[in-house]
């Protein structure tokens, strides 16, 4: 079998109603726009492809189909997906490919074997379970008190747990994570993520409130570039760390967050940021071998196969970002996601896709 396609196709992505935010001066989500479709198809008739709705993604993505993409793969053998992620590594040496790009071949190439074997991806993957419980991972609302109207709600609705994003001064965010333990007692699963927003000493002030707080782990509080800040954080607090979210490498940079000892719960894996399903994959059994989680990032549904796939994370992060709170279509009554179905990876219902891509499209529940 060989490649024989490459191919982007633009994508209406609508804006999100109401916007949101993840701090003060972060904004979460952008305006609508061109998102785009990575398609490969191969000379034996079966095809994959990766969804791609960042802003800016629908140029981004013609331009590297045209300039990289298309060059490097038509010809090559899509089961040599170690080879081709491995060939994107060294291509990134020189095209700097932004993060949730250089991943996007290897979802492809994921999803076109999930659909030549009729099977999910998480189970071309090995399998592990085929359910995972669900926490509420909040935007930014306005005030304490509707931080613990939105944390009821949730949890009415069967979230398992929540996870903050504050405000992003970090007086005011302890005063509400305390106020949040107090309100749901102790037997709630607590998170805050800090969207880096902080230098070491605030990130110190808020991590002792947080161990106080017995939140299960504390997120970000700062840019991942100084791996010596994070590993100053945890010898000051006691409340466990994940980390490498954003930072780049992959499981290399992951490897040196958890050397340095600053891994304290775990680090993160995710198809966005981590380099597709293979690099997270990589993050995730690096982090096994030191007996540390591997909390897989963000709700797309890449990331549902990643969830059922790896053995050592704990929960599905489903976002809340409006304070009427409307629970994740993909999350039950039991705040539990369910194991995909369908061969490969779907493209989610809610953008525009055209009838070019209506066969790779979720159904509706």
């Amino acid at each position: 079998m060989k490649i024989t396609h490459v191919e982007s196709h633009r994508i209406h992505v609508p804006p999100v109603e109401p916007p949101f935010k993840w701090r003060d001066g972060l904004a979460g989500s952008p305006a609508k726009g061109d998102g785009a479709v990575l398609r490969i198809g191969t000379d034996a008739g079966v095809e994959g492809v990766a969804l791609f709705a960042r802003p800016g993604a629908g140029v981004l993505l013609d331009d590297l189909v045209e300039r990289v993409f298309r060059d490097e793969l038509v010809g090559k053998d899509p089961w040599q997906r170690e080879w081709i992620w491995h060939r994107l590594w060294e291509l990134d040496r020189i095209e700097e490919l932004p993060l949730p790009a250089l991943g996007l071949v290897d979802v492809a190439l994921w999803d076109l074997a999930g659909r030549h074997y009729g099977q999910p991806v998480w189970q071309v993957l090995g399998g592990y379970r085929t359910a995972i419980p669900a926490y509420a991972s909040t935007s930014t609302f306005d005030s304490i008190e509707q931080f613990l109207d939105v944390a009821d709600k949730c949890l009415e609705l069967g979230y398992r747990g929540i996870k903050l994003h504050a405000w992003g001064d970090a007086r005011r965010d302890a005063e509400l994570c305390v106020a949040l333990r107090e309100h749901v007692g102790a037997g709630v699963p607590l998170m805050y993520d800090g969207s880096a927003g902080f230098d070491l000493p605030d990130a110190i002030y808020l991590g002792t409130a947080l161990s106080e707080a017995r939140y299960l782990w504390y997120e970000e509080p700062m840019r991942e570039f100084s791996i010596g800040a994070y590993q100053r954080l945890a010898r000051a607090v006691s409340v466990p760390l994940l980390v490498a979210e954003t930072s780049d490498g992959a499981h290399m940079n992951s490897g040196d967050f958890i050397a340095a000892g600053a891994a304290t719960f775990g680090v993160r894996a995710g198809t966005t940021l981590r380099g597709g399903i293979t690099g997270a994959m990589r993050t995730a059994h690096l982090a096994d071998a030191y007996h540390l989680r591997a909390e897989v990032h963000g709700s797309d549904i890449p990331n549902h196969h990643l969830c059922m796939a790896i053995s050592n994370t704990t929960y599905y992060e489903s976002l809340v970002t409006s304070a009427s709170v409307t629970r994740d279509r993909h999350v039950d009554a039991d705040g539990l996601l369910h194991a995909p179905t369908s061969p490969g990876i779907a493209l989610p219902y809610e953008y525009g896709y055209g009838a070019t891509l209506e066969s790779y499209v979720e159904r509706a529940a």
